[in-house]
């Protein structure tokens, strides 16, 4: 990994790793691999924001605008009803309609919007019970062709999630014109305080391994007003540059005469577990 903040951020952001219910950064890497028919792997560094959306309105005193313009910012609209309406009223409508019992904080790990726009490929909710512990992730995928999916991850037995549990859901969403809309993936997730890991496996059915391996892993630090700015400089076009990273791969894969599959129509639900 290359890009990293600044060493004075750094150094104010040293010590212990920030509560549990506050708003964080998550400074890291993004990586992707695939086995077949051609292999193509890569490894960007990359952050996110650790949101509980009970402290969402903590966010402009640390350096990121609230629905509204700013040079780094977070919109309600860009996630949940995408109508710019609460988001905490939206998903526990949604984890009730489901039957998860998690009253607990909501967590949302997203990008933030960097200079007016954002492009998020995954956007995580993780759903907490009374007790804290993690009951369903939501995972809210989008994908180029302006359409989203969310694949709600929970345990049918209604258990907690732990550190390395494996969950599983069908594929039913047109991502990349290099798969085909079938098979499944494989979630797993580490939830520890100072590190922060989402890793997704997509099996296509033709094989026992994975035809594609995707993980988002960083340090989870404190946010603050000189972590919000140093983003600005080290990563100033980040959430343009996601975009043309998805288009340069894609062009690396019809170099490589992997096939090409039309994009079907979307799914009929917007939720699938």
């Amino acid at each position: 990994m290359t890009a990293r903040l600044p060493t004075a951020a750094l150094a104010s952001l040293a010590g212990a790793s920030p509560p549990a219910d506050a708003p964080a950064l998550i400074e890291g890497q993004v990586m992707h691999r695939r086995a077949r028919p051609a292999r193509n792997a890569f490894t960007y560094p990359a952050f996110c924001l650790r949101l509980p959306l009970s402290r969402l309105d903590a966010l402009p005193a640390l350096g990121i605008a609230r629905n509204r313009r700013g040079l780094l910012s977070f919109h309600d609209r860009d996630h949940g009803a995408r109508d710019g309406s609460p988001l905490e009223p939206w998903v526990r409508g949604l984890l009730a309609r489901e039957g998860i019992d998690a009253p607990g904080e909501v967590v949302l790990h997203a990008f933030p919007r960097m200079l007016g726009y954002v492009f998020n490929p995954v956007s995580f909710w993780v759903c907490h019970d009374a007790g804290g512990r993690v009951a369903a992730v939501l995972a809210e995928v989008n994908n180029t062709f302006g359409e989203r999916h969310l694949y709600l991850v929970a345990h049918h037995d209604g258990r907690p999630i732990a550190d390395g549990d494996t969950l599983g859901a069908r594929k039913v969403f047109h991502v990349s014109p290099f798969c085909d809309v079938r098979g499944r993936y494989a979630f797993r997730f580490h939830f520890g305080p100072a590190r922060w890991l989402a890793r997704i496996d997509y099996f296509d059915d033709d094989g026992d391994a994975p035809l594609i391996a995707t993980a988002i892993s960083g340090a989870v630090r404190p946010l603050t007003r000189d972590g919000a700015r140093a983003l600005l400089v080290h990563y100033p076009v980040f959430t343009l540059g996601v975009v043309a990273r998805i288009h340069w791969q894609a062009a690396k894969l019809w170099a490589k005469r992997v096939p090409f599959f039309a994009k079907p129509a979307p799914p009929a639900t917007l939720i699938s577990r």
